[in-house]
């Protein structure tokens, strides 16, 4: 989308703004002294925030960034990331997010299919940004948070040297809620992943839906959370807090330790949380957990995966009084649709609630009609969350807005009384421990190994992850097949590495239906039994 720079405008009219950058300009006049963020005993004050962000966006307006145009970020959690969102978002620029776990081929497509004229990396991923740069004819600039930015490829400068070097802001440029904001990609079902267009004003009603309908209190001021940040729902969790005035606790990223987290929990007096139900599942585990001073506590939330039963009761049981929600939703909506409150999350368990204010719903057939209570159909909304389209991709777009409506793709049924239970997922995904793994990415990089002549991939229920990818092949020779582990090594090295299939099975041939499609269905059946929600 071509936007115009609108700095023309008066400063009343920008004051009347809901822009990232304004609620963040807006906190920081009235609570300058307030904690942002903490990262790792670091600390940023809104007003040192604040001034941070406004260097960084005169360093990029500096290197040719404007309205419209895309800055591409590739980092672990930490606090320059968070900078880097709020920085493009104040020039009117769209952020682009990449996931620090996929690998140089991956980067460089999402790179050159958002166009991005900027990357901003970190020390530990320098090495794979500067081959993603090979990938990518756009970029322009790259911005290195900490060690050698050559590492990063040619003209790379240190993140912290351009912030010290650049003026305050004062463009005052006016950005309007209905400019995009963000571009993030989701795993696609053709083996490209597609690039959700999300604005200002998308972000701020999720942000606001999830203020009204997930028990937000005057006392919940501390945030902590276990996903990661270029993930949306990592960055929905910290919105609320930017809105409010309150403090995020960032998390860094790699191995997940529980017993860290507990005293990250207590020490920084966390006040409301969310973790993915692998994550819960340890955290209850954690050996004298019941003696920890955790009073402060007002809400706890999981999501992205299915949570099993054991997990939830582990939960109540660890955490008794303390309301549990689950927040349901996906990218394209910005993201939560659904909410399964405290008070409902025994009696309804394996339900994802009902639908969370703002957000409208049906449950349709293939015809767009509305099915019974209680009959499986496709999830669809309507309401001001929903994504403004995919990215350069206005097919698919016009096909996930089918009858005025977005479809998700996930198969539901809906109780006497309202909830929502997902029964199956039209789209052929797998979420493996928080992570979407889309199976038609999967079988494009298995297929294209020489000895393989067809596969289809599956999920296969795991008792860590939920599920995990099950690879079920035909070799090309079926006297001398290909290992399990070589086609797992031929997977780490082309996706990332959560993507990699757990199992590999070879058949002399793939049920088909009259059509000639793979029913895999049948493969579910006889090798890998449906996860239930």
């Amino acid at each position: 989308r071509s936007v115009e720079v609108a700095d023309g405008r008066s400063g009343l009219e920008r004051a009347r703004r809901m822009s990232h950058g304004e609620q963040l300009s807006r906190v920081a006049r009235r609570t300058p002294d307030g904690e942002a963020l903490r990262f790792e005993g670091c600390s940023r004050s809104y007003g040192e925030l604040d001034d941070r962000v406004g260097r960084l966006a005169s360093a990029l307006r500096a290197r040719g960034v404007g309205s419209g145009d895309r800055v591409a970020t590739f980092m672990t959690n930490r606090l320059e990331l968070v900078e880097s969102y709020l920085a493009a978002g104040r020039l009117g620029a769209i952020c682009v997010p990449v996931n620090f776990r996929l690998v140089a081929t991956e980067i460089g497509y999402i790179l050159q299919d958002s166009g991005a004229r900027v990357l901003i990396v970190d020390a530990g991923l320098a090495a794979v940004a500067h081959e993603a740069r090979n990938r990518a004819t756009g970029i322009r600039s790259c911005l290195v948070t900490d060690g050698d930015p050559a590492v990063a490829g040619p003209g790379a400068e240190l993140y912290d040297d351009v912030l010290e070097a650049a003026p305050p802001d004062e463009a005052w440029l006016d950005v309007p809620e209905d400019w995009p904001a963000f571009i993030m990609y989701t795993s696609g079902t053709t083996g490209r992943p597609k690039g959700a267009v999300l604005t200002h004003f998308n972000l701020l009603m999720n942000t606001m839906n999830m203020i009204a309908g997930m028990g937000f209190r005057d006392d919940d001021r501390r945030w902590l959370s276990g996903l990661p940040l270029f993930h949306i729902g990592g960055l929905n969790g910290i919105l609320p807090y930017l809105l409010l005035g309150g403090t995020s606790v960032i998390l860094p990223s790699g191995q997940f330790d529980a017993e860290q987290v507990v005293d990250l929990l207590e020490r920084e007096r966390i006040t409301a949380c969310y973790f993915v139900p692998t994550q819960w599942q340890a955290i209850c585990a954690v050996p004298g957990l019941a003696t920890r001073d955790l009073s402060a506590l007002r809400r706890i939330s999981w999501g992205a995966s299915v949570a099993p039963p054991s997990v939830l009761q582990a939960m109540a049981a660890s955490f008794p009084g303390v309301p549990n929600y689950n927040a349901f939703g996906q990218t394209e909506m910005s993201s939560v649709t659904c909410v399964l409150r405290g008070e409902d999350a025994v009696a309804k368990m394996g339900s994802v609630g009902t639908p969370i204010v703002n957000v409208e719903v049906r449950v349709v057939d293939e015809q767009m009609d509305d099915v019974a209570a209680g009959e499986v159909g496709e999830i669809v909304y309507r309401g001001p969350t929903v994504m403004q389209g995919y990215w350069n991709q206005p097919e698919a777009t016009e096909e996930a807005f089918e009858g005025g409506w977005f479809h998700s793709g996930d198969l539901v049924r809906q109780d006497k009384d309202g909830f929502y239970y997902v029964v199956d997922r039209k789209k052929d995904l797998i979420i493996s421990g928080g992570e979407n793994i889309y199976c038609a990415e999967l079988e494009a990089a298995i297929g294209a190994h020489p000895d393989v002549r067809e596969v289809a991939v599956v999920g296969q229920a795991d008792p860590k992850w939920v599920e995990v990818p099950m690879a079920v092949i035909v070799a090309v020779d079926a006297a001398a097949p290909p290992a399990e582990d070589e086609i797992i090594e031929w997977c780490r090295r082309r996706l990332a590495s959560y993507k990699k299939p757990a199992t590999v099975v070879c058949v002399d041939a793939l049920p088909r239906n009259a059509s000639g499609k793979v029913m895999k269905t049948e493969l579910r059946a006889r090798f890998a039994p449906p996860v239930t929600p």
